[in-house]
Formats: structure tokens, C-alpha cells, sequence
């Protein structure tokens, strides 16, 4: 009989379903088998299984068979195919962060105010790109056979609203400035507007975004709105401090206790500015009263709803002013401001002051000067005191340079305040004493309540004249 037709006798080789291990059971447990180690690896090939023998384990059982009599014991080991990795989308944020998540700040400490971090990006900025699958690995069967690896599936981009993919569709890029959005199925957008359905508080945090934010609820005392776009507040608006480069429209009012600020870089409407600071590049709208607030406009500040009150505080307007009712019964002090924009008197007002402290600068520099050159008109000038008066001389003339050109930017300035044709202050109904009306750099003040009135500059005056 031969070898192989004995270890038929007494050995089962076993492979199993997926041909990745073969293992080796004795059917007889017969003392007297004797074997080698080469014969058992004929038999162990002659059953099929050719790839990852044990050569160790051939050798054990070959040596010594009664050991392994009665296990099953693994006599070859395959190789696993390996899948490829599937593609996936990167994105240029992080789309399952937290939202709402305070920031920290210096010293470990969390504003907890800044916990709105919106998706913002620009247009043609980079939102997504696609990391491709790789292939997968093929691996061999104890039995020789290779086993295909199976290759990663591809990621595909789900195209929302105004997104565009790069021609080798392996990029995501804005199509406008906005907010990346992730909507049902996964799409991937990008929205102009990033609304709030509720108030600006402790759970939506502070703002900034790059289009336009509607906020449909009130904006409370100490949040910060900054967009890009406009703001639209469906309510109304605290101490806040809200800052656009479009307009800023305010349904609810404003009552800001003195606190915060509006700035526009277009128009401010809104129903009230009650203690308020608002700023608009042109134009601030009101329809119904402007009391004890800040209000400066590049253009004109129009308050002639039915009510059309202005009253306390400063208005600043680069043309016109316009109300109903300019003051009160009690003269409550109120300055109505027109014929120059509002930046300009700020700058002029700062030049005025930069010029007087140059001056008192310079004067002090020219009396250490004076006492400089007669110590050296007596020769008694000491080193030290040489190269403090070369110093002070190089002061002296970049101080004369510095006025000089402020000196002209106050002219043309005031030249600027001149200019005031356009400008006028119309009381629809009546102007109250207490207030002063300034036109261009005319001042004058209203001492009787006067009725249908308009304020226009002439001939080195400002005159009042019957509003038609």
C-alpha cells in the first residue's frame, strides 16, 4: 500500500468555505503511524491545498502524531483579499460640528456669546473636493486561487443651489458668497441668506456672515450682527450692535439705552430710535419718532410718518432733514446738523484738536531750542546737549510739516461746509425752541415754536423760509 493511500486512511483534510484555511484531522488514532514530514506535505498538496502550508506544524505533526489525534489543527493560512477604501467628500468645514458651541478664549475661559460659527464662504472659494476610492488587494486561496479584492466605491457630489463642480468633477467650488448648507439627500448649497427664526440671544450668539441675515425676532443688548449683505430684523433691536455693508431695515424699532450701534453701508429704516447710534452711508428712514439718539446719515434723515417726531439728541445729515415735530413743549435740547457729511465734522472736530496739541508741542520745542542756541552762541554747548538740539531741530521741522498739511485739510473742509446749497431742515408741522439748526458752519438757534418751517443757507445766513 502506498504512503499516500495510509494517510488516506488515517488524515481528513479539510478546507473551509472560503478557501482562506485548511486544517488537518486525524480519522484513526493509530500509535504505531509513522510518517515524514515531506510525505505529509505530498498528501497535504495531493488534497488540493498548495498555498501558505505551516512548514512548523507539518514537522510537529509528522514527529509526533499522537499529540494532534484529537484536534483539528490548522496545517495552512491563505491570504485575505483586501477591499479599497470607498471615496469620500472632504469639505472645506467641518459640516457635523456643533453649531452651537461657545468659543473658547484666552486663560481657558468661553464666550459664550460666540457660539454661532457659520459656514461662510466667498464666491469661487473651494467648498468641497473629492478623495478618490483606491483599489483593493487581491489575496490567494490556500487552495493557489487568487481572490479579487473589491475596489472602493466612488464618491459623487450631490450639486444644490449655486455650486459649481471644476470640469475634471473633482472640486466643489460657491457660486456666490453665502452660507454652505447641507439640505435633504445631502445636497450641498450655498445660501445668500442666513435667517433666525427667533431672537438673537444666548442660543444663536453673535453673527458674521457674508450675504444677508434676516432675523425673525428681536436682537437683545450686547449681540453683534455683522453681515456682508443686508440685515432684516422682524422685531426689534437692544443694545446691540449691528453692522452692514448692505442696509439694515429694523420693523420692531430700536431702543438701545445708549448701548451698542447701527451702521449701514447704504440705508437705515426702521419704525424708532429711541437712545440709539445710528449711522448710514446714506440715508436713515424713520416713521415715527427719533428721540435722544445719535443718528448720522451721508445723505438724509427723514422721519415724516404720522407721528414724525425728533426730539433731544444730535442729527447729522450730509443734505436734509426732515420731520413732522423738531422738538417738544419743554425745549428739550435738540441739534439738527446739515450741508456737510457726517465724517467730514468728525474729522474736522479731530484736526481742530490734533492742531492745538501741536501747537502747545511745537511751542515747548521752540522754548528748549531758544535756550539751546544762546548756550551755544556762548560756546558753552556740551555734547550730550549738541545731539538734543539736533534732535529737537529735526522735530521742530517735521511738527511745522505735519500742521501745515493739517492746516489744509482744514480748509478744504471748511471750504466743503460752505458748499451748502442743497441743504435744508424742513419741520412738516412745528420746531420747537431749544433747538439749534446748523448749516454748513452757520449756527442758529430756535427760540419760538413755528409752524410748516424750512432752514436753508443764503448769503452768509441761514434763513427760514414757509415749507411748501
Amino acid at each position: 500500500m502506498s504512503t499516500y493511500d495510509t494517510l488516506e486512511t488515517y488524515i481528513v483534510i479539510q478546507t473551509s468555505a472560503d478557501k482562506l484555511t485548511a486544517h488537518l484531522r486525524f480519522n484513526v488514532a493509530d500509535e504505531n503511524l509513522t510518517m515524514t514530514a515531506k510525505q505529509l506535505e505530498e498528501f497535504v498538496r495531493s488534497n488540493g491545498v498548495v498555498h501558505g502550508l505551516l512548514p512548523n506544524v507539518i514537522a510537529n505533526i509528522s514527529s509526533q502524531p499522537s499529540l494532534f489525534f484529537n484536534n483539528q489543527t490548522l496545517i495552512a493560512q491563505g491570504e485575505a483579499a483586501v477591499s479599497g477604501q470607498d471615496g469620500t467628500i472632504r469639505f472645506s468645514y467641518d459640516m457635523k460640528e456643533e453649531q452651537h458651541k461657545p468659543v473658547e478664549i484666552e486663560g481657558g475661559k468661553v464666550d459664550f456669546k460666540e457660539i454661532t460659527q457659520l459656514k461662510n464662504v466667498r464666491r469661487g472659494q473651494l467648498i468641497a473636493e473629492k478623495v478618490p476610492a483606491t483599489e483593493g488587494k487581491s489575496g490567494v486561496a490556500v487552495t493557489g486561487e487568487v481572490i479579487p479584492g473589491k475596489n472602493g466605491k466612488e464618491a459623487f457630489f450631490k450639486l444644490g443651489k449655486n455650486v459649481v463642480l471644476n470640469p475634471e468633477q473633482t472640486a466643489l467650488y460657491a457660486a456666490i458668497d453665502g452660507l454652505i448648507t447641507m439640505t435633504d439627500k445631502n445636497k450641498i448649497n450655498v445660501f445668500p441668506i442666513y435667517e433666525v427664526n427667533g431672537d438673537v440671544d444666548y442660543n444663536i450668539g453673535n453673527i458674521d456672515f457674508v450675504g444677508t441675515v434676516v432675523i425673525r425676532g428681536n436682537v437683545l443688548t450686547g449681540f453683534r450682527i455683522k453681515a456682508s449683505g443686508d440685515i432684516r430684523v422682524i422685531g426689534g433691536v437692544e443694545g446691540a450692535e449691528l453692522e452692514s455693508e448692505g442696509s439694515i431695515e429694523i420693523t420692531g424699532g430700536i431702543l438701545a439705552s445708549n448701548k451698542g450701534f447701527i451702521r449701514a453701508g447704504k440705508n437705515v429704516k426702521s419704525t424708532f430710535i429711541q437712545d440709539g447710534n445710528v449711522t448710514a452711508a446714506e440715508d436713515v428712514l424713520v416713521t415715527q419718532s427719533i428721540m435722544h439718539s445719535h443718528v448720522r446719515a451721508g445723505r438724509n434723515v427723514v422721519c415724516s410718518g404720522t407721528k414724525g417726531l425728533i426730539v433731544g439728541g444730535m442729527i447729522q445729515a450730509g443734505e436734509r432733514v426732515v420731520a413732522r415735530t423738531i422738538g417738544n413743549t419743554m425745549s428739550t435740547a435738540t441739534a439738527i446738523e446739515v450741508g456737510v457729511r457726517p465724517e467730514l465734522r468728525a474729522e474736522l472736530l479731530e484736526l481742530r484738536q490734533n492742531l492745538k496739541v501741536m501747537n502747545d508741542n511745537l511751542d515747548k520745542t521752540e522754548k528748549a531750542l531758544t535756550l539751546l542756541d544762546q548756550l551755544a552762541a556762548m560756546g558753552q554747548l556740551p555734547s550730550d546737549k549738541l545731539a538734543m538740539r539736533i534732535k529737537l531741530g529735526a522735530t521742530k521741522r517735521q511738527a511745522v510739516e505735519e500742521m501745515s498739511v493739517s492746516r489744509e485739510r482744514v480748509l478744504e473742509i471748511e471750504k466743503s461746509l460752505e458748499d451748502t446749497e442743497t441743504a435744508r431742515v424742513d419741520a412738516l408741522n412745528t420746531i420747537y425752541g431749544g433747538t439749534k439748526i446748523v448749516i454748513g458752519r452757520y449756527t442758529r438757534f430756535v427760540k419760538d415754536p413755528t409752524q410748516r418751517i424750512s432752514f436753508r443757507y443764503s448769503e452768509g445766513d441761514i434763513m427760514m423760509v414757509p415749507y411748501l
